[in-house]
C-alpha cells in the first residue's frame, strides 16, 4: 500500500490516510489496505491491533443523508472511503468527558478514477458517524465490530444541539442547504435523538473518553 499522508482532523482522533495509485494508460491499480503497512507507518501504528470484522460496501443517490450513527456491545470502529462519486462524511464527538464531546466535523471525499490517489477516514468508537452524498456514490467501510441489533442508536444530523464550530463554514453551508431540501433521509436518522437526550440514556455510558478501544 503506497501510503502519502497521514491527516488528524480538528477532533485529533479523527484521521485521515491518503494512499496513492499506480497509473499508466490503460488506468490505474492500488492496494486499498496492507496491514502490514499500517504496522510500519509511525503515524497510525494504533491500528495494528486492530481486527476489522466486517466489510460494507453502500450506494447512495445525490442528496442522500445518512446518520448519525453508532453502535456497542461490541463497539464499532470504522474506516470509510469513497469508491466512486462525492461524500461528505460527518463525525460527531458522543464520548462523555471529551474535551470536543458534542462538536461535529465534516470532511469531504470526492473520488474519480483519474484522481491519482484515494484516502480512507478513521472514524473510531465514540462517534457518531454519517454522511451526505453530492452525487450518486459508491462507498466502502470496514468496520472493527459486526453489526449488532439491539445495540446501535442514532443522533439526528438536524438536531439543533450539535456544535458546529470544528466544521468548515463552507461545508456546513452545503449540508445545510442539502437538508433543508432532501427527500432522501429516513424518518429513523431525521427524528433520532438530539444529543442532550442521548447522553440522559444509560446507554450512554458505554462511550467515555479515554475508556474506549
Amino acid at each position: 500500500m503506497k501510503i502519502t499522508g497521514v491527516e488528524s482532523l480538528a477532533i485529533p482522533d479523527l484521521l485521515v490516510i491518503k494512499f496513492g495509485r499506480f497509473t499508466d494508460f490503460r488506468g490505474y491499480f492500488t492496494e486499498t489496505f496492507r496491514k502490514s503497512d499500517y504496522k510500519n507507518s509511525p503515524d497510525i501504528q494504533f491500528l495494528d491491533h486492530i481486527d476489522f470484522a466486517q466489510a460494507n460496501e453502500s450506494f447512495s443517490r445525490k442528496g442522500v443523508i445518512r446518520g448519525l450513527h453508532f453502535q456497542w456491545n461490541p463497539l464499532m470502529g470504522k474506516m470509510v472511503r469513497t469508491i466512486r462519486g462525492h461524500m461528505i462524511d460527518l463525525a460527531l464527538d458522543i464520548r462523555k468527558n471529551s474535551p470536543t464531546l458534542g462538536k461535529i466535523i465534516a470532511y469531504d471525499m470526492p473520488s474519480a478514477f483519474e484522481h491519482e490517489g484515494g484516502e480512507w477516514i478513521w472514524v473510531p468508537p465514540g462517534f457518531a458517524h454519517g454522511n451526505l452524498f453530492m452525487e450518486e456514490t459508491v462507498i466502502e467501510y470496514f468496520c472493527t465490530g459486526e453489526y449488532s441489533p439491539g445495540c446501535e442508536a442514532g443522533i439526528s444530523p438536524l438536531a439543533e444541539d450539535i456544535d458546529w464550530s470544528l466544521c468548515d463554514p463552507e461545508l456546513k453551508r452545503i449540508f445545510d442547504a442539502e437538508a433543508s431540501k432532501t427527500e432522501y433521509m429516513t424518518d429513523k436518522d431525521r427524528y433520532g435523538y438530539c444529543l442532550e437526550a442521548w447522553l440522559e440514556t444509560p446507554d450512554a455510558d458505554q462511550f467515555i473518553y479515554g475508556n474506549l478501544t
